[in-house]
This record gives C-alpha cells, sequence and structure tokens, in this order.
C-alpha cells in the first residue's frame, strides 16, 4: 500500500508566483501608507529599501533552505536540523503565530475596502465571511486553493497597474519632496515596520515546497518571480500614490491631518479624478 500521508505534488511554477505575490498583495493596498506619517516620504522610502535589501537577501536564502529541504514544516524544519528541537519549536511557534493572525488582517481589509465604496456594508461581517470562504477553500485542497489565489493575485496586480497608470500622469515631483523628512531620522526608524507591508509572507512559498513536482527548480523561479514582482510593484504604489498630491493625501482621511486612512489609494484617485470618481467621493464623505 501507498503512503497516504504524502503530499499531492500539484502545484505548478505559475501557481506559487500566485501564492507568493497572493500572501503579500494586500499589503500593496494598505497598511504602507501609515509608515508617511512616521517618517515622510523619504523616511519611509529609505525604510522601505531597507526593508527591500533585507528580503531580497532573505527569499535567496529561503529559496537555497526550501530546495535542500523540501518540507512543508518550513522554518522549523530549518531550524530544528540546524539548532535542534528546541530552538525549531520557538521558530515554528513564531512561524505560526505569523501565518495564523495574517489572514484576519487580510479579511479585515477586504471588508474595509468594500465598506470604502459600498458604505452599507458592515466591514465585520465582510471579514467573516472572506475568512471563512477562503479557510473552507485551502481545507478543500492545495490546488484548488493555490488555483483560485493565482485569479485573485493576476486580478489585483492588474489593478495595482491600472491605479498606477491613472496616477502617473499627475505625478508631481514637489510632492515627494513636500515635507519629506518632517520626524527627522527617528521617523524612518519608525516607519520600518510598515515598510514590511510591501514584502510580508512571501516566506510562504517555502512551506507548500513539498506540494511541488520538482521543488530544486520551482521554487527558486516561484520566489524570484515573486520578489521582483513585488519589487516592481512596490516602486510603482509609492510614487504614484505619493506624487499625485503628497504623503498627507494618502494617510489623512481629509487629506491634511487628523483621522488615519487605510485606504491609500482610493484617497489617491479621488484627488486625482475628484467629484468625476462618485462612487469614492461618496464613501468618503
Amino acid at each position: 500500500m501507498g503512503d497516504t500521508n504524502t503530499l499531492q505534488r500539484s502545484l505548478t511554477p505559475l501557481m506559487l508566483w500566485g501564492l507568493g505575490v497572493g500572501y503579500v498583495i494586500s499589503g500593496m493596498y494598505f497598511g504602507w501608507n501609515l509608515g508617511l506619517e512616521k517618517g515622510g516620504t523619504l523616511g519611509m522610502a529609505v525604510a522601505t529599501a531597507f526593508i527591500a535589501f533585507m528580503y531580497v537577501g532573505f527569499t535567496l536564502a529561503y529559496a537555497e533552505l526550501s530546495c535542500a529541504i523540501p518540507n512543508a514544516g518550513g522554518v522549523f524544519i530549518y531550524t530544528n536540523r540546524a539548532f535542534g528541537k528546541h530552538l525549531g519549536f520557538v521558530a515554528g511557534i513564531a512561524q505560526m503565530v505569523e501565518f495564523i493572525f495574517a489572514p484576519p488582517a487580510i479579511a479585515f481589509a477586504i471588508g474595509a475596502y468594500l465598506h470604502t465604496f459600498i458604505p452599507d456594508v458592515p466591514i465585520l461581517g465582510i471579514a467573516i465571511i472572506a475568512y471563512l470562504l477562503f479557510t473552507a477553500l485551502n481545507i478543500y485542497g492545495i490546488k484548488a486553493a493555490a488555483s483560485f489565489e493565482t485569479l485573485v493575485t493576476i486580478l489585483a496586480v492588474g489593478e495595482l497597474l491600472l491605479f498606477s497608470a491613472l496616477a502617473l500622469p499627475h505625478f508631481e515631483w514637489a510632492n515627494l519632496q513636500h515635507q519629506s523628512l518632517p520626524n527627522g531620522w527617528g521617523g524612518m526608524l519608525a516607519a520600518i515596520p510598515f515598510a514590511i507591508w510591501f514584502f510580508l509572507g512571501i516566506e510562504g512559498i517555502a512551506n507548500v515546497a513539498e506540494e511541488t513536482p520538482n521543488p530544486q527548480r520551482a521554487i527558486s523561479r516561484g520566489f524570484g518571480a515573486s520578489m521582483a514582482t513585488l519589487l516592481l510593484l512596490c516602486v510603482l504604489v509609492f510614487v504614484s500614490a505619493v506624487g499625485v498630491g503628497g504623503w498627507e493625501t494618502i494617510v489623512y482621511k481629509n487629506g491634511i491631518s487628523g483621522e488615519t486612512s487605510d485606504s491609500p489609494l482610493p484617497l489617491a484617485l479621488l484627488h486625482v479624478l475628484g467629484d468625476s470618481h462618485r462612487c469614492i467621493t461618496y464613501s468618503l464623505q
């Protein structure tokens, strides 16, 4: 009899790209903009460059590990092999905390974005529905979940490219220079946790190495293609969103100060399109 506990090796390189970018792409839509409040344009840009450099090195190292040890345990297995079971347990718990708390945050963001466009939609209700839907999809099977996430990722990337195409014609260099370092270099340090939103989650590719037919080839390609896509989107979203009206425009709901927003891209579009974009204008009033 065969081993019934063996995972199905059904993930293609395209699916790995979809998973890698899909794990992260919600961070392009919200969260990162709050770092601008701390560091301004220059502080956030330096923090993002530092985090991008760190994640490039991190993904290269993680790709090597996941190719050498293609196991679904990920960092738990790597640390266990290198430092023993006690530190392996600690690393495994840290990984679990990340992936347990990330889905609810993303589900809540989905609810918040829908609420932005349709104020009558309850944020919490949509978040719960989204969380249960995606959880059920993952329980059903990794291939179905990966196929669906790849499709959603392609649509999400297309939306970010469309946003950039609408915003970049209105880009002004002076908007990047305005209040570029309001809190000094200390603000740059405070912006680092928000810069992580541009890349947090890509390490999840390593956890599906055991479900890939040829992990030594597919995982490295998945990591490389995902990181290249995220770097491109990071630059496009950052420059186009801030460049249309300054960082305050996409941080504060009124564009000046006060209550912060988790919807930077709609705020940027509102600044670009004004009253002609009635759906966003109405919902942000």
